[in-house]
């Protein structure tokens, strides 16, 4: 029974042992999934090397959304200055246009009645001319009385004044007084295009009635476009002229294209944001439309900040890290696992948010890689 108790004794000293053996082996690998070690021949084979943090710069980016569309002038919307019913339409949404072409005809008999109006308001001026300078010629030999020739002259100024407002009003319809004043009256007036461009809307069809404030055709000019971008308040400030940007066209494709800032709005509209419009590098070479979604990055002037080398930052799963040195033995580098913050990037460098806990410290920053 004695010896049955020993037994016991042993094997449960034996028991703990390999626990704290255990235990040990857990806590080795513990530490060491946080380390990494380097040769010192692997660390020259491989031309690793060592540096510090260092102060770079880095772009601040402000990202925006806008569109592409075209300056003022190259857009025209086509009306009436007097209502009437669509004759003749062409055009169709696409179609290319040049300035003086016939884009669209109207009737009204009020147009026959602007007409009438002239011809006979002519004939009378003729007549009232004709009195008013018989009427001056006597009062200036002192034949007739003042009061007749205020009267002449009265009625021949006010014919003269509805006589050049009834042409004025023929020539902005298109029609040509001389033609009118040799008995050629039109009930049809033609509409021209102001500008070069292609037709974008076509808002009616033969038969439409169209008032005085109807668009009946779009018409815009591509010769030069360029981006209208939306910046809200907050950035505005650091928006300045000749900044670059980069866009891309994200319902076309994923290419990017650059520009630059050339007038900054001076306005703020009711989504609380400031118009900024750029100018495209190369625009002949696209094929924008007026009216595209665009996705923008404008690239506001550098700022200093505590960097890394990109060749330095592993991906570890889903963080960052990076190798700092931890001590030196006869042959062998020991590394620290460093999770870090990334802030702004540029071609060569990544800045670090978090680089207090490493300032003064060896990093690996040339030959990096986890184990």
């Amino acid at each position: 029974m004695k010896n049955l108790y020993t037994l016991l004794f042993l094997l449960l000293l034996l028991a703990c042992g390999n626990k704290e053996k255990l235990t040990e082996t857990i806590q080795e690998i513990k530490i060491n999934s946080n380390q990494i070690k380097i040769s010192k021949e692997q660390f020259e084979s491989e031309k690793m090397e060592f540096g510090e943090l260092a102060t770079q710069d880095f772009n601040t980016i402000i990202n925006v959304n806008g569109m592409i569309d075209v300056p003022p002038e190259n857009r025209a919307s086509v009306s009436t200055f007097i209502a009437g019913y669509v004759t003749n339409i062409p055009l169709l949404i696409g179609d290319k246009v040049k300035k003086g072409e016939l884009i669209a005809s109207l009737k009204n008999i009020e147009f026959v009645e602007i007409q009438q109006q002239y011809v006979e308001t002519s004939v009378q001026l003729k007549f009232l001319k004709n009195e008013y300078d018989r009427q001056k010629t006597l009062f200036d030999e002192k034949i007739t009385s003042q009061r007749k020739y205020l009267e002449a002259e009265s009625v021949y100024k006010v014919s003269l004044a509805t006589y050049n407002g009834l042409r004025k009003k023929l020539q902005m319809l298109n029609i040509d007084p001389v033609a009118v004043a040799q008995g050629k009256i039109t009930s049809t007036i033609n509409l021209y295009a102001p500008i070069n461009g292609y037709v974008t809307k076509v808002n009616v069809n033969i038969g439409s009635f169209v008032s005085s404030a109807s668009e009946l055709i779009e018409i815009i000019n591509t010769d030069h476009i360029h981006l209208e971008l939306n910046v809200f308040e907050k950035d505005i400030t650091k928006i300045k002229k000749n900044q670059k940007i980069h866009f891309k066209i994200p319902e076309s494709s994923n290419k990017t294209y650059e520009a630059q800032v050339h007038l900054v709005g001076t306005s703020i509209n009711k989504n609380k944001t400031i118009k900024v419009h750029g100018h495209i590098n190369n625009e002949e070479k696209n094929n924008f439309i007026s009216g595209m979604f665009v996705e923008a990055e404008i690239i506001c002037l550098p700022k200093k900040e505590i960097a890394l080398p990109r060749a330095a930052i592993l991906k570890n799963k889903n963080k960052s890290i990076i190798l700092v040195l931890s001590s030196e033995k006869e042959n062998t580098y020991i590394f620290d696992k460093v999770s870090i913050d990334k802030g702004s990037e540029n071609e060569n460098y990544t800045q670090i948010n978090n680089y207090k806990a490493i300032e003064g410290r060896k990093i690996l920053t040339k030959g990096a890689f986890i184990q």
